[in-house]
Order: structure tokens, then sequence, then C-alpha cells
């Protein structure tokens, strides 16, 4: 894994019988059972999580921590028979298309959720083109998972010489994803096995500036590559909280509507997959950036405790 991505695994067999590849993308929240002994004051807040898949067998439930500062940092303390709460999931299932061609867009963590999307989506009988991005070589994980969840993928890293493709019909591009997509559909990644031109679905996954960059390229250097009754959804990563559904809109996100500039406001908590177009993007940009001085100097707290005990 990453040297900042932590993959916690529950054992939570009473709660499989509501997990399905279509609820992947729903939240959900885990808390530490207790504090840790020997650092004492070190609790861990409910912390909205994004599960990457389950081991029905098994009774196990894998979850993904990007390490933020705070809780999230903490998570790589959890040692193996520990007890932690685990709620979820919540949310509103992501909706699989059957029979379509899907285009799968993820950026760093984004492709720990979008590996089970496309699995389901294939499973559907839909084609799926799976672009998945990172910024440097070190942080590409669960390859085997996202291979067999697409029919093509396309390997995108801004550090060179870039990812090298272990099947034939997969490819690789040294920039930015949205770079990537105008390189495979104008040709100049040889052979489409899936045309991007054939694009019923658009699901991104990954930072915000990532979703808004793929939002925007749509209408500008990917117009001429696309059908124009496409749609493309994002899941959206407000600042979140309660996790209850739209209870203390601390998740709230503004829309607002391309066409006759009417603004909305929806629960991300409730409902994470939000078309891209008529999401508020340096709204949400401002949103998640509102805790950063707190963040930083917990993390600092955090890794002063931690080197004192050992």
């Amino acid at each position: 894994m990453p040297p900042n991505i932590v993959e916690v695994v529950v054992h939570a067999r009473w709660r499989l019988n509501i997990f399905n590849r279509a609820s992947f993308t729903g939240s959900r929240t885990m808390q530490r059972w207790q504090q840790l002994p020997e650092i004492p004051g070190l609790a861990m807040e409910g912390l909205a999580l994004t599960g990457a898949s389950v081991d029905i067998e098994r009774g196990l439930v894998s979850l993904i921590v990007l390490e933020m500062g705070g809780s999230s940092n903490l998570c790589a303390l959890l040692k193996p028979g520990e007890p932690v709460v685990l709620m979820g999931p919540t949310g509103t299932p992501t909706e699989i298309p059957a029979g379509k061609t899907v285009v799968l867009v993820g950026g760093g963590l984004g492709n720990a959720v979008l590996f089970s999307i496309g699995a389901a989506a294939r499973a559907a009988g839909s084609k799926v083109l799976y672009f998945a991005g990172y910024k440097k070589l070190v942080d590409r994980y669960k390859v085997a998972e996202i291979e067999a969840a697409a029919d093509i993928v396309v390997w995108c890293s801004d550090e060179s010489p870039g990812f090298e493709a272990t099947r034939p019909q997969d490819k690789s591009y040294v920039g930015n994803i949205v770079k990537a997509m105008v390189a495979y559909a104008s040709g100049e990644l040889g052979v489409q096995p899936v045309a991007l031109a054939d694009a019923d679905h658009i699901i991104a996954i990954g930072s915000d500036r990532m979703m808004a960059a793929v939002g925007l390229a749509r209408h500008n250097q990917l117009k001429p590559y696309l059908k124009a009754d496409h749609f493309a959804i994002g899941s959206i990563n407000s600042p979140m909280q309660c996790m209850m559904k739209e209870i203390c809109a601390q998740c709230l996100q503004p829309h607002q509507d391309p066409e006759t500039g009417k603004i909305t406001y929806v629960f991300s908590c409730f409902n994470q997959d939000q078309p891209l177009d008529q999401v508020d993007f340096p709204g949400l940009a401002t949103r998640l950036r509102q805790n950063t001085a707190q963040e930083k100097l917990t993390s600092q707290w955090i890794r002063h405790c931690v080197n004192d005990v050992g």
C-alpha cells in the first residue's frame, strides 16, 4: 500500500447481509472502541470511510483510509483483534448501469472504490473503460482488482516513466488524467477496444480538483469525443460529521443548474453521487480547506505523542 493509505479490515459477519457492490460508495463511520492505553487522550472520533470490498464467507469488510491528520492517522495504530464500532453503509447506493458503456475515472484513493463499481457494471453486462490516475508510481495498489473490473485500463501517472501495462489491451500515459483521456480518444495511444465515443455513463471519483477538471473538460477538449447525451456523476467528498442522513448539515453541498442558474442543496452523506454539471466545485474546495490549520496541528500532536511512546 502507498505510505499515506491504510487498509483496515473489520470482522463484521452479521453486517454483511446488507453489503453489495452497488452500495460500496455509501460511506461508513468507524470509531475506536476505546482509547489507546499506552497513549492517554488519543481517542478516535468517528470517521466517514468508503468500503473497498467484502469477503462474505470470512465475514470481512475492507475499508480504505487516507491519512489526512487527526483520527485518520490513528488507524495505522489499530491492532489485530481490537474492537471498533462500524456503522453503515449509509447513503444512496451507486446506480449500476446495465448493458451500457461505462467510463470510470479514478484519482488516487478513488480507485479503491471504482474497481468494485466496475466489477458490478461488468456483471450487469456493461463494457468498462477505466482511467486510473495517480500522482506517483508508488501510489498504485489493488492492481489485480482494477484489471478485473475493466475491459481496458489506461494507467495514468504524473511521474515518469509511467506504469507498465501488463495486459495487451491496456494503455499507459504520463500526465494528468484529462490529457490521458484526450490521448486515448484521439487515437494517440493506439486502438480503442472500448471507444470513449461510446460512453453512456462517466463516473469520476477522486479529489475535488480532479472531478472538477473532468467535468469541465467534457465541454471543452473532450467534447468532440463524447456523446452529447452522456451522463456524468462524481462522488462528492464533502466534509461529513454525523452520517445520519440529512441531520447535521455539515455535508451540505450547493448545486447550480447550468441552464436556469437556480441554486439547490444536497446532503452528500445521503447521496454522494452528484451530477458533475451541477456541483459547485469552488464552494466544495473552500469547505474542504476550512479545517486545514486544525488538521495540521492535530497531525503534529499525534506524531509527537506516538514518537514519545515509541
